[in-house]
C-alpha cells in the first residue's frame, strides 16, 4: 500500500511540475536578448547579406540599450544595413542621427561621406527635382574641408564632379525644353546661366555656348517680326479709319 501510494505521489508531483513548466511557458515572458547578442546576430546578417533582418536587430539594440557600449556601432552599422539594402532615406537619416547624438566620433568622416552617398543615389532622372544632389555636394564638401587627409575625401571629389554633371545635365533639359517650345528668350538666358556656372565642365559649355547664340538668334528674330507687326498694324489701323 505504501508503495502504491509512493508511486502516486510521485506521478502527481510530475505533473504537477508539468503543469508548472507550461503555465510559466504561457504566462512568464522569455528573457530578451542582451545586447552584445543582438548586436552579433545583427553582424552575421549582414556578412549572409539579409541586410532587412540585420537592421531589425540593430534598432532593437539601439531601442532597448540607449546606453550599452554596443550602442554607437550598432547605430552606425544600422546606416550601412539601409544603404546595402538600398533603403537610401533610411540610410541617410540612420547616419545623420548618427552624427548628431556622437559628433566626436572617430568614424565622422566615414559618416559624412555615407550621407552624400545616399543622398547621390537617390537622384533618378534628370527631369526631377534636385534637392538631394545638392545635399550630397553639401556633405562632400565638408568631408573634403574638415577631413581632407582621410581616404574619403578623395573620393568625395569625384562623386562632387558627378553631382555638378547631374544639375548640369537638368540644366541643359530645362534650356532644350524652352526650346524645343520655341521659348527662344528663356532658352537663351538658361544656356547663358549653364555656361557661366559650370567652367569646370567643357563639354557642357560648349554646348550650351552654342545653343546660347542660336537661341539668342531666334530670340532676336521673333522679337523684330513681332515690332514689325505691330508696326504694320497700327499704320493698317490708320489707313482703315481714314
Amino acid at each position: 500500500m505504501k508503495k502504491v501510494f509512493r508511486l502516486f505521489a510521485a506521478i502527481s508531483m510530475a505533473v504537477v511540475i508539468t503543469g508548472c513548466g507550461y503555465i510559466d511557458s504561457y504566462f512568464i515572458e522569455p528573457p530578451e536578448d542582451t545586447a552584445q547578442e543582438l548586436y552579433e546576430a545583427g553582424r552575421d546578417a549582414m556578412h549572409t547579406k539579409e541586410y532587412a533582418d540585420a537592421a531589425g536587430y540593430f534598432s532593437k539594440l539601439r531601442d532597448r540599450y540607449p546606453f550599452s557600449p554596443y550602442t554607437p556601432s550598432a547605430e552606425l552599422a544600422l546606416g550601412d544595413a539601409y544603404y546595402m539594402d538600398e533603403q537610401y532615406e533610411a540610410a541617410a537619416d540612420a547616419y545623420i542621427e548618427f552624427e548628431a547624438l556622437h559628433p566626436r566620433h572617430e568614424e565622422i568622416p566615414y559618416v559624412l561621406f555615407q550621407i552624400g552617398k545616399s543622398r547621390y543615389n537617390q537622384f533618378s532622372s534628370i527631369d526631377k527635382p534636385l534637392e538631394h544632389v545638392s545635399q550630397a555636394i553639401e556633405y562632400f564638401e565638408r568631408v573634403r574641408e574638415s577631413y581632407p587627409d582621410t581616404k574619403y575625401a578623395k573620393e568625395a571629389t569625384a562623386y562632387i564632379k558627378g553631382c555638378r554633371q547631374y544639375m548640369a545635365d537638368h540644366e541643359i533639359y530645362v534650356a532644350d525644353f524652352y526650346w524645343r517650345t520655341e521659348r527662344y528668350r528663356a532658352a537663351w538666358q538658361r544656356y547663358e546661366s549653364i555656361v557661366k556656372n559650370f567652367p569646370d565642365l567643357p563639354k557642357v559649355v560648349d554646348y550650351a555656348a552654342e545653343r546660347s547664340k542660336l537661341a539668342y538668334l531666334r530670340f532676336q528674330k521673333d522679337t523684330s517680326e513681332e515690332v514689325r507687326e505691330e508696326a504694320q498694324g497700327s499704320w493698317k489701323k490708320w489707313f482703315k479709319w481714314l
